[in-house]
């Protein structure tokens, strides 16, 4: 690490051009390449997947995305003919718009359906081209004020569907630059130097920039969902900025301690920038064990996310010493320069508010453990009775004209209307046909059920759809139970005597069975990410405590920050308040995501408190004052970069996107808890309780496991100078 860091402070101009390349390369191809990104729930194998396949190969003409425009008068009826005439004449022009394939209208001869009971709502399905991912943003937008010119008087006019959704995508980037200038003030306030301030930022725009035109790049290569840019553009803004104050702040310590520029940026990155390494490799690791449950839809989330981590831990280890090298001694503030030069060189002893808290927690752990767990385990109850399932347009905000045609619909046709099952069958002969029909004939009268439509056969006569409308809401566990008792005992026994096999599918029972399967390998993948996390705990700090501690650290933090999100967005505490829609089930995804995500931002500040530690314990053998130097020289600096990634998280509220929000918010809150609850508080209580069991490990596994030194050489060099012996007393100390 030392070599690196010199040679980039040595051709420093070089480091920042070839930056500045790869984001301006990666930019301009991302730019000429376009997006293509994907959001299939489908899960090959399930039942879901079987239907869509099988309607995929049979019904190949009807590839094209279904979208709604409804329409709804609160005085007089949808079949006035002022009405009628209005909204035809705006049918019409949507027909004749560019990538639409076809207008289906209650207006004629088999639309009676599609106007409501009441006569005040009625819809119809204009079905574009292509798929929802290959519609452009601007003929969806055409779709919108062609139908929206319509509205006259009381006549609303409303659009429902997954390209309609394309318009209301969050543009701009408020979200962004709200983040990164609260970041901006916590780290003038940490540092005093303006100069010293932007360089995290710079840092970390540099690599998060070039990763989110790399991941627009990958969407071609692969299955990347629509969340991922803005999901890899969160960690990334966040992880980068905290990784460059970290070493920023190493080397303001080597500038007070009289090091030269060039001495001071290479100690700070060959100590806390091999830290830097070593967190962001944990972090990678989480991300990447996602691919362990074989989802292409998370495949891509994982690499994309990971690609923006490497490049944000690469930038901070090369261009950021590049660029302290050009600052100089700016990275001081004036007065720390003037001090400098008047008193000369002095070891920077931690006090204040850090020194005070840190002899706080070594007098009192046990009770404020025992606090810490009280609240760790108060915001976590409300994760048992998380639910996964998958928001749909009823869960948008309320002056989303998506969210307003869901709720138009359902009151004027059902809930089940917005979430209708499809039920897909194979024929073989006249037999599965007879089949198939009697299966229409008792779905009419099958309890959950509100409508069914007429059975519709492909042209060879080999395969046939029929549409069921729930009584219930797409997100209803009635609704997913009806798919279950279809699935269990209505098909089967409709299929008796005859060779007829059927499947439901739809997006109601696709993201069902995309939940199911997410929900069967969570214990496997969360497995896989806490046994690599402690492993490479165990090699960087050769102790067992150390990574089980951090284990049980990170659990708690998961289930704590699950809980707040379970409150936010499943009950609704707020959630319409902070404009992020109506309450619904937590996205089957976000559990994999969040976990890999928090338990490597939660070894982030577990290495850099317990590294700290660690060095301390290598000089002297006295865990009593390990655990407090470390607590008192670690917990300022990480609490500033808590600050920050806290900051950050919450600024995605601001995108106006409920799944980005889920993780802003979730993130947002583990981190808070991790560092001012779990290590300022829960971590050091331990460590001061265990003692010496603190550095514990056989010595016959400190023989056989490989080193991976994340400590500065001569506290490896002091660790070979003793014997260890034994442990003596609570304070641990090495006797040789």
């Amino acid at each position: 690490m030392a070599a690196i860091a010199r040679w980039c402070v040595r051709h420093r101009l070089v480091v920042v051009l070839l930056w500045l390349l790869a984001l301006g390369g990666t930019t301009a191809a991302a730019s000429v390449a376009g997006s293509a990104y994907s959001s299939n729930y489908d899960v090959p194998g399930t039942e879901s997947g079987r239907a869509t396949a099988l309607l995929e190969e049979g019904f190949d003409g009807r590839v094209g995305d279904g979208d709604t425009v409804v329409w709804h008068t609160d005085d007089g009826s949808v079949r006035s003919p002022a009405v009628e005439q209005r909204v035809s004449e705006m049918l019409d022009r949507v027909a004749g718009l560019d990538s639409i394939a076809s207008v289906a209208s209650p207006y004629g001869s088999h639309g009676a359906l599609q106007i409501s009971a009441d006569g005040r709502t009625a819809y119809a399905v204009v079905t574009f081209d292509a798929q929802a991912d290959d519609v452009p943003e601007s003929q969806a937008r055409a779709l919108v004020d062609t139908a929206k010119a319509a509205e006259e008087g009381d006549l609303r006019v409303e659009l429902g569907g997954s390209a309609v959704a394309l318009t209301e995508a969050p543009g701009g980037h408020t979200a962004e630059i709200v983040g990164v200038a609260v970041a901006a003030v916590v780290l003038f306030l940490a540092f005093g130097s303006l100069a010293a301030s932007v360089l995290p930022i710079a840092t970390a725009l540099v690599s998060v920039g070039t990763a989110y035109a790399g991941t627009v790049l990958l969407g071609h290569a692969m299955s990347v969902a629509d969340f991922a840019p803005m999901l890899g553009m969160l960690i990334g803004l966040g992880v980068g900025i905290d990784y460059a104050l970290f070493i920023v702040t190493r080397h303001r310590k080597g500038l007070k301690r009289g090091l030269t520029i060039a001495e001071a940026a290479r100690e700070a990155v060959a100590t806390t920038g091999r830290a830097v390494v070593f967190a962001g490799a944990t972090v990678c690791i989480a991300l990447l064990g996602m691919l362990i449950l074989r989802l292409g839809f998370l495949n891509g989330v994982a690499i994309a996310a990971s690609l923006t981590v490497v490049l944000t831990v690469a930038a901070s280890v090369t261009l950021l010493p590049a660029l302290l090298s050009f600052i100089g001694m700016r990275a001081l503030t004036r007065r720390e320069r003037r001090r400098l030069a008047r008193r000369g060189p002095r070891p920077e002893l931690p006090t204040g508010l850090a020194a005070r808290w840190s002899a706080f927690v070594e007098r009192h752990p046990k009770r404020l453990a025992a606090v810490a767990a009280v609240v760790m385990l108060v915001l976590a109850l409300p994760t048992l009775s998380l639910r996964l399932g998958t928001s749909d347009q009823g869960n948008g905000p309320a002056t989303a004209t998506t969210r307003q045609a869901y709720d138009l619909l359902a009151d004027g046709f059902g809930p089940g209307v917005n979430g209708p099952l499809t039920v897909v069958a194979a024929l073989d002969g006249a037999d599965d046909e007879l089949a198939m029909d009697r299966l229409a004939e008792t779905l009419r009268t099958t309890d959950g059920i509100a409508s069914t439509g007429p059975v519709a056969y492909n042209g060879s006569g080999d395969t046939a759809i029929l549409t069921v409308v729930p009584d219930t809401s797409p997100q209803s566990r009635e609704t997913s139970e009806l798919v279950d008792r279809l699935r269990d005992e209505i098909l089967p026994a409709a299929g008796k005597g005859s060779s007829l096999t059927a499947h439901v599918g739809g997006i109601t029972a696709g993201y069902d069975d995309f939940a199911d399967v997410v929900v069967g390998k969570l214990p496997l993948f969360v497995g896989v990410v806490i046994t690599l996390g402690c492993l490479l705990l165990l090699l960087a700090f050769r102790s067992l405590g150390i990574p089980l501690k951090a284990a049980l650290m990170n659990v708690a933090a998961v289930a704590s920050a699950f809980g707040v999100v379970v409150a936010i967005f499943q009950w609704g505490w707020g959630s319409e308040l902070l404009g992020l829609g109506r309450a619904g089930p937590i996205e089957p995804f976000l559990p994999v995501i969040m976990v890999s995500v928090l338990f490597g931002l939660s070894m982030d500040y577990q290495v850099f408190l317990v590294g700290r530690m660690y060095e301390e314990w290598l000089e002297t053998g006295d865990n009593r004052r390990a655990v407090r130097v470390g607590l008192a020289e670690t917990s300022r600096v990480i609490n500033s970069a808590a600050v920050i990634m806290i900051s950050v998280f919450l600024a995605f509220v601001l995108s106006g996107d409920r799944v980005i929000a889920m993780f802003g918010i979730g993130l947002a809150v583990a981190v808070a808890l991790d560092a001012f609850v779990l290590r300022t508080l829960l971590v050091p209580a331990l460590m001061h309780m265990l003692g010496g069991m603190n550095w514990w490990l056989p010595r016959r596994l400190d023989h056989w496991l490989p080193r991976i030194s994340i400590e500065k050489p001569e506290c490896r060099e002091a660790a070979r100078a003793k014997i260890p012996v034994q442990r003596a007393g609570d304070r641990g100390e090495l006797v040789p």
